[in-house]
């Protein structure tokens, strides 16, 4: 077992979107190594669309790259945290560029975590192993 991954169930599943591939089979095979079930989409609006599909299982936490075409990962996250569904799932936000300036700017916009590329997969591991844990690390907003 990875550090960081107590607690997490073996069923616990991840929903990871990136626009490019080669990231997200990364993603998912660190992820999957560490015992998540993965998903895949290569856009938010994909996200979006398996989110909110009424038979699809709902996911313990949402990784999302930041930059993709043409719905990023800031759209998505704001079409989730809108979502009375998915108000309450934890988002990870997967970027290159990362700076204190930004990291005010995934906490406004409703992510509960930030991990920069490229990342070091114990790390990724570990973030998603605590989100999928405790959930969202913030009460909802009124």
């Amino acid at each position: 077992m990875q550090p960081g991954t107590e607690g997490v169930g073996p069923s616990s599943l991840v929903l990871i979107c990136d626009d490019v591939e080669p990231i997200r089979r990364l993603l998912r095979i660190n992820l999957e190594l560490a015992g998540f079930d993965v998903e895949e989409a290569s856009d938010g609006h994909q996200a979006m669309a398996r989110l909110i599909d009424p038979v699809a299982r709902r996911p313990d936490v949402i990784v999302l790259d930041s930059q993709m075409r043409p719905y990023d990962g800031w759209w998505a996250i704001a079409a989730i945290r809108s979502h009375p569904a998915l108000e309450e799932v934890p988002a990870l936000l997967v970027t290159a560029a990362a700076s204190d300036h930004a990291r005010f700017e995934v906490d406004e916009a409703g992510f509960d975590g930030i991990v920069t590329k490229p990342f070091d997969p114990d790390e990724l591991v570990g973030v998603v192993s605590h989100l999928a844990a405790t959930g969202r690390r913030r009460p909802r907003r009124p």
